[in-house]
């Protein structure tokens, strides 16, 4: 019982936490937010739903096959459901995009009063340079996660996991849509995952969660940081690292960049 009083102990202490409270506020959001979201996503799916062939075709492609191993589709209507589902994968990136821009515009506008000052002196004039250097830092951030993900992470996973089975004689025959859902969910993850530094300084430049409360609750961000690695990687503790490490290192750095950067002029 003991086991379980700490478990509930440190539930209760994360939705207590900065970070649990803003994950109360960002449902709330969905919630407002939800006729934009749907009408977006299905754009995204009838969009992006014409070209899936041709990007199953380039997943599966020999030279991006560990040796040994065979794609194979085991129900008439396997390749179809993944094609749904990578159109799926689209559209809940835009919605994610959306949301990403929701979390950037509520820290512009911040919580604290000098910058809400600085906004109301603006009149609702954007800083074109500021916009800019934010969509090409987070561009950079997901090309980076991207190659993490496939000059790295998955060449990696499936050199091991595949060694792993043919070490105790199994063939490794892969299903289709087994092969490539492990390929999207860890290229999505990495992608969405290397933003950690931007997010990091919206919600703490925007004035949302306090410096010195976000350091003394991080542990909260890296244990989220492991549910994501454990949601979007093979239930072994690599993978788990693999996936969840950089992350939190980035988390780190984003920190580190707040520290350099220093005050807000506007809250000095």
């Amino acid at each position: 019982m003991s086991g379980v009083s700490d478990l509930v102990q440190v539930l209760d202490d994360w939705g207590q936490s900065p970070v649990g409270q803003t994950l109360g506020q960002a449902r709330d959001h969905l919630r407002g937010r939800l006729p934009v979201l749907l009408a977006l996503g299905a754009l995204g799916f009838v969009g992006a739903f014409p070209f899936t062939s041709d990007v199953v075709q380039w997943l599966i492609a020999d030279e991006r096959l560990p040796e040994g191993v065979r794609i194979i589709v085991t129900t008439p209507v396997e390749f179809l459901l993944l094609q749904v589902r990578l159109a799926a994968d689209v559209a809940l990136a835009l919605v994610f995009a959306l949301l990403a821009f929701d979390l950037f515009r509520a820290a512009a506008r911040a919580s604290t009063p000098a910058m809400q000052d600085a906004v109301a002196a603006a009149r609702g004039k954007v800083n074109l340079g500021a916009v800019l250097v934010l969509v090409l830092s987070a561009a950079a951030l997901a090309v980076a996660g991207l190659l993490y993900a496939s000059t790295g992470l998955v060449p990696l996973l499936l050199d091991y996991l595949t060694r792993d089975a043919q070490t105790v004689g199994l063939s490794t025959d892969w299903r289709l849509m087994a092969y490539v859902g492990f390929l999207v969910r860890l290229h999505l993850a990495s992608a969405v995952g290397f933003q950690a530094p931007l997010i990091t300084l919206a919600v703490l430049r925007g004035g949302l969660v306090e410096r010195a409360t976000l350091v003394a609750h991080r542990r909260h961000v890296w244990f989220g940081c492991v549910i994501m690695g454990a949601f979007v990687s093979p239930p072994d503790p690599l993978s788990l690292f693999l996936v969840a490490l950089p992350v939190v290192l980035l988390f780190e750095v984003g920190l580190m960049v707040d520290r350099l950067l220093g005050v807000p002029r506007a809250s000095a």
